[in-house]
């Protein structure tokens, strides 16, 4: 059945929820594997108040007994510690009778750019706080929570993760990509923008503070890159089960991306198709291994076995602190935006979100291919994929 996952809670609720089912049992997980990645989730240069409010850490609620998973559905809670200041305004209790039309904070002026007047059409919502605080980016620390365990297994069976930002509000970085991934994942951890390239790095922060001075957000590219990968996980046989469709599809589900590329992406369009695709080659005790890796690790919606590479591209965050022009939805008056605590450039958090959405996609792909009711036998599996490619 493979792996899947659902996310609970609100933005200023008690607690986010995930509920992650399908890992196989016998596979070492504690909860400081989940903390690190939220902990690198909520760095990054460009942050607002939020992260100094929150410091996120994981309960492990149910999965998980002495140090191993169960093979039965695993439950991680992260506690909201800001929630004290919000009892009133979220709670889930009905209130007082009179006291229902003044509800403190009530939200009826839409921001441009948000889920607010949809999701309040959709659901019939006159006040847009039931509709911002699920649609906040602040579920994306569930979802990371999910990743991280996807990328213990990955790690596990010998896939590597990376993510990068490759421009910030214009200002591209240059990628070295004779880079190992560890010598990538020590530079952007050292990075406040998680830029490999110290030469543009200042540029970037200064670029974040000038959007922040004016009121204003700016977005950028982020590259997840990943290598181990066994070579045809996924499948070209039918439409959803194209591995590299469900990782697109995953990049663009995050808060406020609306792009993404695999390898060279849109810039295939632009190049005549021998410097597109990539020549095969083989080689003795290797394998099987292309020349070149324009098409980012897929062919046929299937992996290669070369590194995945793949960009998401985040439009700048909507929440202004000089607000666009709006209409009340009682009023039907025009009026400023409202405003909500905000970051002036979450991308470099943002990459983080990206290599945990794809570390989900990977792992569930592999989860789904290869037997996976034990840990152990799971990597085995894998183990005989590779050897069984090289050999073929």
């Amino acid at each position: 059945m493979g792996m899947r996952y659902l996310t609970a809670g609100e933005s200023h609720g008690p607690q986010l929820t995930t509920i992650v089912e399908g890992l196989p049992a016998g596979m070492p997980l504690l909860s400081e594997d989940i903390n690190e990645e939220l902990s690198r989730r909520q760095k990054g240069y460009g942050r607002g108040r939020r992260m100094q409010i929150e410091k996120d850490t994981v309960e492990i609620a149910s999965g998980v007994r002495h140090g191993y998973t169960l093979g039965s559905p695993l439950a991680l809670v992260v506690k909201n510690n800001d929630w004290k200041h919000w009892m009133n305004i979220m709670g889930a209790e009905s209130l007082p009778e009179g006291e229902e039309d003044d509800v403190k904070r009530k939200i009826t002026r839409a921001r441009p750019g948000h889920a607010d007047l949809n999701g309040a059409i959709k659901y019939g919502h006159r006040d847009m706080r039931n509709v911002l605080e699920r649609s906040s980016a602040r579920e994306t620390t569930v979802r990371v929570a999910a990743g991280a365990v996807a990328k213990k297994l990955l790690t596990l069976v010998g896939v590597e993760l990376v993510s990068h930002v490759v421009e910030i509000g214009g200002i591209k970085a240059e990628m070295d990509h004779s880079l190992s991934i560890e010598a990538l994942k020590v530079l952007t951890e050292k990075s406040p923008v998680r830029c490999v390239d110290p030469n543009v790095e200042k540029e970037m922060m200064a670029a974040i503070d000038e959007a922040k001075k004016n009121g204003d957000t700016i977005g950028g590219v982020v590259e997840v890159i990943a290598t181990g990968m066994p070579a045809g996980v996924g499948s070209y046989v039918h439409y959803d089960r194209k591995l590299d469709g469900k990782l697109a599809a995953a990049i663009v589900s995050i808060n406020a991306f609306k792009g993404v590329e695999i390898g060279i992406g849109f810039e295939a369009a632009r190049k005549p198709g021998s410097e597109v695709h990539d020549e095969i080659a083989w080689e003795k005790g290797i394998g099987y291994y292309r020349k070149t890796n324009r098409l980012g690790g897929f062919e046929g919606g299937m992996t290669t076995g070369m590194p995945i590479v793949v960009r998401g591209v985040m439009k700048p965050i909507p929440t202004l602190y000089k607000p666009l022009m709006s209409v009340d939805i009682e009023t039907k008056e025009p009026y400023a935006a409202s405003i909500e605590r905000s970051d002036s450039c979450a991308v470099p958090a943002a990459a983080v979100v990206a290599e945990n959405v794809v570390a989900w996609e990977l792992a569930a792909a592999l989860v789904e291919q290869f037997y996976s009711d034990r840990f152990v036998t799971f990597a085995e599996e894998i183990r005989k994929q590779r050897e069984y490619a090289r050999e073929f």
